[in-house]
C-alpha cells in the first residue's frame, strides 16, 4: 500500500465529493478492505469484516482508520460514486505503462500495440435485473482496450451483457500510428473506417461472404504459410460506401493446425507474415481475461448495483496494476502469480516487503538418499 499516490487518491475523492459528510468510513478504508478482499480472495462482506476484525491490532498501521463491519462496506458500495476508482486507477495505469514502455513484443515494432476484446461474466437475473442479457439470465461485459507492452488494460468499460461489443468501438480515441488487433466480431466498417481517418492502423479477421474484388496482389513465400496478399476494395452495396478506401487481405495457412485464415488491415508498409504474427499476439487480451477471473475476485460480486460491481471491478484492475509496479519498481523476478500468492500468506506480516519476496525460492528441494528407508532388509 505505499506505492499508492495518496495525494492523487484524495484529488479523486474530492472530484466526486466522496467523503461528502462522512466520519467514520473514508473512501480510503473502502478502497483498502476490497483491495484485501481482491488480495485474499474473500468470498462476501462477512469473510472481509470476520478477517479484518481478527486483525483488528494491526488495520491501523495497513491505513484503515475507520471500523469495518460489512454494513458499513456495503452501503459504501451501494452510493458511493464508482467514479472515484475508475479515475484513480487511470493514474496507476500511467505509472505502470511508463514503466513498462521499453517491454518486448513478439513482432519488432516501435509503434503502440493494443488489443482489444470483451470477456462476459454471468449473473443471476434476480438479483442483477440492470444487466439483463436473455430472457432468464442476466450477464456483465467487461470490454478492455490492453497495451500488450506489460499486458496493461488501458481502459475498461463496465455494460450489461446485452451492449453489443463492437458499439464500444464509439469509446475509442484512435492513436496516430498505433496498430489496434480486433476479433472477427469488431467488424464494422463505418467503424473502421474512422481508424484510418485518424492515421491508426488496425488488423482484424474479414468474414467470409465479404465481396470484394482484387486490385493488386503482392509476391509471397508458400514456404511461411502464406497463401496471398492483395489489396482490394469491397464492393457491396453498403460497405463500398462505409469504406471507401483500400483494404489489404492477407490469407494465411496455419500449419499446425491446417487453419485457413484471412486478415484484413489498412496498413499497406508491414510485411505480410508480420502482420500474421501481430495479430496472432492478440491472445495476451484472452490471457488476460483468463488470469484476472483466476487470480482476482472478479466473477462473483459483493454488491448487486450496478454502482457496486463498477466499484468492484475497478479497485480488482487497481489490484492488478499495484502487482505489476511493484513487480517493476523492486525488481523483481517472478510472475505476477506468484507475486499475488506470496502477498496472500505474507499480508499481516511484520517485516521488509523485498525480504518476504527473496525468502521465495522455486527450486524444488533435493531428496537425500540417506532419508530413504530401505524397502527389504538384507
Amino acid at each position: 500500500m505505499d506505492l499508492l499516490p495518496l495525494g492523487d487518491f484524495q484529488r479523486c475523492v474530492a472530484r466526486y465529493r466522496g467523503d461528502y459528510k462522512v466520519q467514520r468510513f473514508s473512501s480510503l478504508d473502502q478502497f483498502l478492505c476490497l483491495a484485501f478482499a481482491q488480495l485474499t480472495c474473500c468470498e462476501s462482506l462477512r469473510d472481509i469484516e470476520a478477517c479484518l476484525r481478527a486483525q483488528s491490532s494491526k488495520l491501523y498501521h495497513m491505513g484503515i482508520r475507520g471500523s469495518v463491519t460489512r454494513t458499513t462496506l456495503a452501503y459504501a458500495n451501494e452510493h458511493r460514486d464508482w467514479r472515484i476508482f475508475a479515475d484513480f486507477a487511470q493514474g496507476l495505469i500511467q505509472m505502470a505503462r511508463g514503466l513498462y514502455q521499453h517491454e518486448p513484443l513478439a513482432v519488432e515494432l516501435d509503434e503502440a500495440v493494443y488489443a482489444f476484446d470483451s470477456t462476459t461474466i454471468d449473473l443471476c437475473l434476480t438479483l442483477f435485473p440492470w444487466a439483463q442479457f436473455r430472457r432468464r439470465k442476466s450477464a456483465v461485459k467487461l470490454h478492455t482496450l490492453l497495451d500488450l507492452r506489460g499486458s496493461i488494460p488501458i481502459s475498461v468499460y463496465v455494460t450489461g451483457g446485452q451492449v453489443h461489443d463492437v458499439k464500444l468501438l464509439d469509446q475509442l480515441l484512435p492513436q496516430a500510428g498505433a496498430f489496434y488487433l480486433l476479433d472477427r466480431g469488431y467488424i464494422d466498417f463505418a467503424r473502421l473506417y474512422v481508424f484510418t481517418q485518424a492515421c491508426a492502423f488496425f488488423v482484424t479477421r474479414a468474414k467470409e461472404n465479404m465481396p470484394f474484388y482484387r486490385r493488386q496482389s503482392s509476391p509471397i513465400d508458400r514456404s511461411t504459410g502464406l497463401r496471398s496478399d492483395q489489396k482490394i476494395r469491397l464492393t457491396g452495396p453498403k460497405t463500398s460506401h462505409l469504406y471507401p478506401d483500400l483494404l489489404r487481405r492477407i490469407h494465411y495457412c496455419d500449419r499446425q493446425k491446417e487453419l485457413p485464415l484471412i486478415f484484413l488491415t489498412n496498413n499497406c508498409f508491414l510485411p505480410a507474415l508480420i502482420i500474421t504474427q501481430l495479430y496472432r499476439s492478440r491472445w495476451q487480451v484472452e490471457l488476460f481475461f483468463r488470469w484476472i477471473k483466476q487470480h482476482l475476485r472478479i466473477k462473483a460480486f459483493y454488491g448487486t448495483s450496478q454502482n457496486a460491481v463498477k466499484t468492484q471491478v475497478w479497485v480488482a484492475i487497481s489490484t492488478y496494476l499495484l502487482v505489476l509496479i511493484m513487480k517493476k519498481q523492486l525488481g523483481l523476478d517472478l510472475s505476477p502469480y506468484q507475486i499475488l500468492q506470496i502477498l496472500r500468506v505474507t499480508i499481516f506480516e511484520k517485516r521488509p516487503i523485498l525480504r518476504a519476496f527473496s525468502d521465495f525460492d522455486d527450486q524444488h528441494p533435493k531428496d537425500d538418499a540417506r532419508m530413504q528407508l530401505p524397502l527389504f532388509d538384507l
